[in-house]
């Protein structure tokens, strides 16, 4: 029998020609605490289906990695959706929607004629349990886009077939769970045997699929609901229905048909209607002098502030924008993270005591001479820019900590509104793929970042995971303590964005760290028809990220 030599975990190995990675990796799992399900095969994440051939270069992934935990969480996903076709049959589901990330989970809803209840959810649970004790293969074919569009819609997935009527490749990969077939953006793990973790809630009309994430991959944390931002997302949910608009076939349709200009009216319309009613609510309370403005990377905390200030002029008060970013310790007194670089997403990285006199001198009348923060030199610079409250004066202040009363500790509650803005996209790839917020926050700072400091795709690239560890430390926490959420997400802004993203993916080298990450993200945006930035508002928060902004952010 013919041998083909590899090197594996960096061994020199021999093995039969024809021998799968699967089968390889089974022999290497006794060396790895969490599961292998995927592999680097010569530098390409590869699934473990495949064979090894002469000279592979071969490591393994597990589910404590990024790529491994979302091949799990997709597989998972196949595996709930193939139980509820099991328990109900397919003639009484319509449709089951994956719609958004809700606390580590997916909120999903069906629609047909059984209802969701706790006992049905029950019994879907079961046969899940069941499919993960009969270890039954993910199997994955090959289809023309054609074929593809045919299957999908004898299955009645329309939102596939919207999807691939616009698909550039003449292939599809299609899986298939016994005889549940589905298509899925991205890998998946080989065998339902590897799904043992998840459960299952009801929540609102629907249900939470719960599964672990990266750091502790053998752990389904708790549900915790998030009563607000749900309600965000399910009001965005609905502005995406009255637009016709909730996946990425449904927005290519409505290109094509020559729409997107009246789309794009419409929806910062929407926006425009909802920070007049943060405003509203704000003025309302009374005796607000604090609106403290915090979110996530890339949420364009910055216009919303700009366009919140121009609302509550409109409602006779005299509002001043300020940055928590500058009252920034100097560059020498920043703390580091564990990897000795400057970490400034914690709240030692602020000079919080002077932060707290400055606000408290305002509040009591008296004048303060402002600081500005120098990002080239590093030092907090005061240039005579002076500021002083009067009786209809309020201030807005914008920055990470924002929620965490610690950051304003000085100030009565009474006196802060707090509000959460985040990018949470609303639009899906189609039915069972999401889009996750995260994509959409990093393609924003990657374009922008290469726009006002001069950061190649790279660089972001590369920071992005100390900026996700900052967000999940001291931004979502305190997200279900705000007083209002605003969706900074734009439905059509992908399409947009696109232009000025790929140029900048594509000069990512092979050798990079970072190539993978880069031409996943390629593939994802090659999902989007393309659309101009010339009719974008000049007011518009995705003018923050690609330029043209009326307030020169």
């Amino acid at each position: 029998m013919n041998k083909v030599k590899i090197n594996v975990e960096g061994e020199s190995r021999e093995y039969s020609a024809g021998t799968k990675l699967l089968d390889i990796a089974k022999e290497y799992q006794k060396n790895f605490e969490d599961d292998i399900v995927l592999a680097m095969c010569d530098g390409k994440l590869s699934e473990l289906y495949k064979e090894a051939v002469e000279g592979n270069v071969i490591t393994f992934i597990t589910t404590k990695e990024t790529c491994g935990n979302e091949a799990y969480k997709r597989s998972a996903t196949l595996l709930m959706l193939k139980a509820f076709y099991d328990i109900c049959g397919a003639r009484n589901i319509d449709k089951i929607s994956v719609q958004y990330s809700l606390s580590k989970g997916y909120y999903c809803t069906m629609k047909g004629k059984q209802t969701v209840t706790k006992e049905l959810l029950m019994s879907v649970k079961k046969q899940m349990e069941n499919l993960v004790k009969q270890d039954i293969p993910i199997d994955k074919d090959s289809l023309s886009t054609k074929e593809a569009i045919d299957l999908f819609a004898k299955h009645g997935m329309e939102d596939k077939v919207k999807l691939f009527n616009f698909r550039r490749s003449s292939r599809v990969n299609v899986y298939r769970l016994s005889r549940f077939e589905d298509y899925f953006y991205g890998y998946m793990v080989p065998s339902t045997g590897y799904l043992k973790y998840f459960e299952i809630y009801p929540y609102d009309e629907g249900f939470v699929l719960q599964l672990p994430v990266k750091n502790e991959p053998k752990i389904v944390p708790p549900f915790k609901p998030q009563h607000k931002v749900f309600n965000v997302l399910k009001e965005s949910a609905i502005w995406s229905k009255m637009l016709e608009v909730d996946t990425v076939g449904a927005l290519n349709e409505q290109i094509a048909k020559g729409r997107i200009n009246e789309i794009m009216l419409i929806q910062e319309a929407l926006q425009e209607k909802k920070i007049a009613e943060i405003a509203n609510q704000i003025v309302e309370r009374g005796n607000v002098k604090f609106v403290m403005i915090a979110g996530p990377s890339s949420s364009g905390k910055t216009t919303f502030s700009h366009r919140l200030a121009i609302q509550l002029k409109v409602l006779g008060l005299k509002p001043h924008t300020i940055g928590v970013d500058d009252y920034f310790v100097n560059r020498e007194n920043s703390p580091r993270d564990e990897e000795g670089n400057y970490n400034y997403e914690i709240l030692e990285a602020l000079d919080v005591e002077q932060f707290n006199k400055d606000m408290t001198d305002l509040k009591d009348g008296k004048e303060v001479d402002m600081p500005t923060y120098n990002f080239v030199t590093g030092k907090r610079e005061y240039k005579g820019k002076k500021l002083k409250m009067e009786e209809d004066d309020i201030l807005i202040i914008e920055g990470i900590h924002c929620l965490n009363d610690k950051l304003s500790y000085s100030l009565d509650k009474s006196l802060k509104f707090k509000i959460y803005i985040s990018a949470l996209t609303q639009l899906n790839v189609d039915e069972h793929n999401r889009i996750p917020t995260t994509d959409g926050r990093l393609i924003r700072r990657m374009v922008r970042d290469a726009r006002t400091r001069g950061t190649n795709a790279e660089e972001t690239l590369m920071r992005w995971k100390s900026v996700r560890n900052g967000e999940e430390n001291h931004i979502f926490p305190y997200q279900e303590e705000a007083d209002a959420m605003f969706n900074s997400a734009l439905i059509y802004e992908l399409s947009v964005l696109k232009q000025y993203a790929e140029p900048l993916l594509f000069g990512i080298p092979q050798d990079s760290p970072c190539y993978l990450e880069a031409k996943r993200l390629i593939k994802f945006l090659d999902y989007f028809l393309g659309v101009s930035s010339e009719e974008v508002s000049k007011n518009s928060l995705l003018r923050e990220f690609i330029g043209g902004s009326c307030f020169r952010v």
